[in-house]
């Protein structure tokens, strides 16, 4: 399934999760998320799954990552197709 990198904006939380709004032009599509876990896997970054903790409003298939880099957390949101 293609996964399409998105940009978000975060607006708040509701039912205790981060509600994320895309935002801007979609990004780097990729054939299977799987693609862009094994680039990120070969460059020893420490990725995890965070799809459980947010919602992305006017997406019905999403997945979220969350790596650090430095000293901040950096979270990349794919729409699944």
């Amino acid at each position: 399934m293609p996964a399409t990198e998105i940009t978000v904006q975060t607006l708040g939380s509701v039912a205790g999760k981060t509600l994320l709004v895309p935002i801007g032009t979609p990004g780097h599509t990729y054939a299977h998320v799987q693609d862009w876990l094994t680039k990120k896997r070969k460059t020893k970054a420490s990725v995890k799954d965070v799809s459980n903790q947010v919602l992305v409003k006017g997406i019905k298939q999403w997945t979220v990552f969350e790596e650090k880099r430095g000293s901040a957390t950096v979270r990349t949101v794919f729409k699944i197709t």
